[in-house]
């Protein structure tokens, strides 16, 4: 039974014999070492057994570093017009994180034009929603036009499309004149090819009617040719019964007188 179990464990250790084990778990501690055992047993027959076990452990362990949290910015007040945003990054290595404050300048500019509003300035409220392009459309599509130095209505509008590059929709004005002569030159074209359709239309009507006319004109000149050559003949034949009908007188002879009487 001894040597069985002997054997057993002779076996264990061979098995595993110069092993290396790596361990790596959330820690930046660094561990390293090893130890060797060894064992000699000697038997009454005067046998021996010999074993050595080596076992070397290596841990290389590594955390992330705290995170980097992004500041929190707030705009306090009722009446600010300003937005906040902030963001932050974390390696292994550093972390970096910031905030800032931002103007909205669309909040700005309806609470200074329902200041102005207030004030009886509704001219030049207008005109300063006016400064946003998606107001400006609208005031155009509605057939009102924003204030342009002064001017309202139809001269207003004279002067937005006169000088076209400082609209507040320029770039949206630009876009949509690009798609109205798009359309224009396939409405121009659609035009083009019906007025062609109706004149070629009226072209073979004209021609048809020429034709008939150019009939009827030939059928009537036959038909005085006709009535000519039939007036003709009915003269012929008129003159030459004339010509039966005369009678020519018979003159009586003269009886001569010798007698001078």
């Amino acid at each position: 039974m001894l040597r069985l179990i002997i054997l057993l464990v002779v076996l264990y250790s061979s098995a595993f014999a110069n092993t290396t084990q790596n361990n790596t778990s959330g820690s930046n501690t660094n561990i390293s070492g090893g130890y060797t055992s060894s064992s000699t047993n000697t038997y009454e027959s005067g046998s021996s057994s010999n074993s050595t076990t080596t076992n070397n452990s290596t841990s290389n362990m590594k955390s992330a570093p705290p995170s980097s949290f992004a500041p929190s910015v707030n705009s306090s007040g009722v009446d600010v017009c300003s937005v906040g945003a902030s963001a932050g990054i974390q390696t292994f290595q550093f972390g970096i994180s910031g905030g800032k404050g931002f103007r909205d300048l669309n909040c700005e500019r309806i609470k200074l034009s329902r200041q102005l509003d207030s004030m009886g300035m509704k001219v030049a409220a207008v005109a300063l929603l006016c400064q946003d392009e998606r107001v400006f459309a609208a005031m155009e599509n509605a057939g009102t036009p924003c204030p342009y130095k002064g001017k309202i209505g139809e001269e207003a509008t004279e002067l937005w499309n006169k000088y076209d590059k400082i609209r507040p929709d320029y770039d949206l004005y630009v876009k949509e004149l690009k798609i109205v002569e798009k359309q224009n030159k396939i409405d121009e074209a659609k035009l083009q090819k019906e007025l062609e359709e109706i004149a070629k239309a009226e072209e073979e009507a004209r021609i048809i009617e020429e034709e008939k006319r150019l009939e009827e004109e030939k059928r009537i000149k036959e038909e005085l040719e006709r009535q000519k050559e039939e007036l003709d003949r009915l003269k012929k034949e008129q003159a030459e019964q004339e010509a039966e009908e005369i009678i020519l007188p018979l003159e009586k002879p003269k009886v001569m007188n010798y007698s001078g009487k």
